[in-house]
């Protein structure tokens, strides 16, 4: 944890993984990087311990949330599987459409819970 912050309880820290999970999952919308940078931000973690923790280069954790690489699947995987998140894929909303999107994103940006 970083130590700009005091020590949580478990009770605390599991409730912050599950506030952390929730507010993702509200915003669809938001990009892979954001995700990640909210993930981590909100559990406290440095670039460093989460990089430790998921097996993913502080390099490559640095580039995701900064835009500068949209990562893949399997780093995604790894990053998101810490909290029993998956990355997954939908199909584009009617709404989404209306807006003038004529075709799918890019890449996936939908996060779903693993189950």
């Amino acid at each position: 944890m970083d130590k700009r912050y005091t020590p949580l309880s478990v009770p605390e820290q599991l409730a912050l993984r599950q506030q952390a999970i929730d507010e993702v999952l509200a915003h669809p919308e938001w990009p892979l990087g954001r995700v990640v940078r909210h993930l981590r931000t909100t559990l406290r973690l440095t670039t460093a311990e989460l990089s430790r923790l998921s097996g993913v280069s502080s390099r490559a954790l640095q580039d995701i949330e900064q835009g500068r690489s949209a990562g893949t699947v399997q780093t995604l995987d790894r990053i998101l599987g810490l909290l029993g998140l998956r990355l997954g894929v939908t199909r584009q909303s009617a709404e989404s459409a209306d807006r003038g999107t004529d075709q799918a994103p890019s890449r996936p940006r939908d996060i779903a819970r693993s189950g």
